[in-house]
């Protein structure tokens, strides 16, 4: 039992939680058991839409390739997601290619806190979209809930501007989703879904890299490519 000073100074016991059969380590097991056969159902939600996230990659090539930009966003670990995105296509992915125009707008952060302080937080990506893009881009929106009202301004931002808007959220529909072009909608619990909406990430990214190959004759990882 655990010993704690009271306000007043004199010693108060502190109960110790309660531990089943098999001690905290079986107990703590079979929750981390749990959350990994929890991703299960996002890898098969992922699965059933395999074939969106194959044309998300293919056009996003075609437009990147013709000068056009990517503009991501999200809030908290979608931040993160988003973010990953964009470094992918500036970066790299795999093979060795040319850099691409992605901008994740929360990175912004100058841009954020202005804002976010004279117009507030829900205008902080729908002033962004209106600020980078133009018509032809894609906005790629990232959130578990697909309720976060920032997100839904920059969907009706792009609207005003001609831009693409796709949507990776959980659960669906949502208001995200039904709000955006097209969605890919991850049918898990918030932290299972997050973590598809990596694998997600990545899957456009092989589609893209694939597109990109084949524009420039080549197989992903073989030759050095340059963008047209």
């Amino acid at each position: 039992m655990t010993i704690i000073k009271s306000p007043a100074g004199s010693a108060v016991p502190l109960a110790a939680p309660a531990v089943g059969p098999g001690g905290p380590e079986r107990q703590t097991g079979a929750e981390v058991t749990t959350h990994l056969d929890n991703v299960l159902p996002a890898l098969e939600s992922l699965r059933s839409q395999a074939g969106r996230l194959s044309e998300w990659g293919t056009e996003l090539a075609l437009r990147l390739l013709a000068g056009q930009r990517l503009l991501a966003a999200g809030n908290g670990g979608s931040a993160a997601e988003a973010q990953h995105l964009t470094a992918e296509l500036v970066g790299r992915f795999d093979a060795e290619r040319a850099p691409f125009s992605a901008i994740s707008l929360h990175a912004e952060s100058s841009a954020l806190t202005a804002v976010s302080n004279d117009y507030g937080y829900e205008e902080v990506f729908a002033r962004q979209v209106r600020a980078h893009g133009r018509s032809g881009d894609v906005l790629i929106l990232l959130s578990t809930s697909g309720r976060s009202p920032n997100l839904l301004k920059a969907v009706r931002a792009a609207a005003e501007r001609g831009i693409t808007a796709w949507a990776l959220t959980g659960p669906g529909p949502n208001p995200l989703s039904e709000a955006c072009d097209q969605a890919v909608m991850v049918d898990a619990i918030a932290a299972n879904a997050q973590e598809g909406h990596l694998i997600a990430v990545h899957a456009v990214c092989r589609a893209f890299d694939a597109e990109v190959a084949r524009r420039a004759g080549a197989h992903p990882g073989t030759t050095r490519r340059t963008q047209p």
